[in-house]
């Protein structure tokens, strides 16, 4: 996998253009998602470039994570794109942009779903995003 430094706009992308094709097709509803989130400006890259960051993570995957002619993506692959995102703010955007993108098609396949988990996973414990109980009375 290509190396991108962390928050920037290619690792951003990266991940939401994961969330696209990790159920082995890009479905044109995804896209929409993608385009009404507005998600590309909030992480500042215009649409070309994230259709090269697609082409790029594509032949990434399929030059790393072939298997019986499907592409799978190990947990320890998914752990290293998902740790380029430190910061919470952007986690919180892309996770959402993350579950637009799965709901748009209106199927939650196996590999999105399991995206999502351990993007939630990975990120709400290290990004606080459960707030805990105020204990005070």
């Amino acid at each position: 996998m290509r190396h991108y430094p962390p928050n920037s706009a290619s690792a951003a992308g990266r991940i939401l253009a994961l969330a696209m094709v990790v159920d082995g097709q890009m479905a044109a509803s995804e896209l929409r998602a993608l385009e009404r989130s507005r998600l590309l400006e909030h992480i500042d890259i215009g649409l070309d470039a994230f259709h090269d960051l697609v082409q790029d993570l594509c032949y990434d995957l399929l030059n790393s994570s072939v298997k019986h002619d499907n592409v799978e993506l190990d947990p320890a692959t998914i752990d290293a794109l998902l740790n380029d995102i430190t910061d919470s703010d952007l986690r919180r955007e892309l996770l959402r942009g993350m579950w637009n993108i799965a709901d748009a098609d209106g199927v939650l396949a196996d590999g999105e779903a399991k995206l999502l988990a351990r993007a939630c996973a990975m990120w709400a414990a290290e990004s606080r995003f459960i707030t805990e109980p105020d204990l005070a009375p």
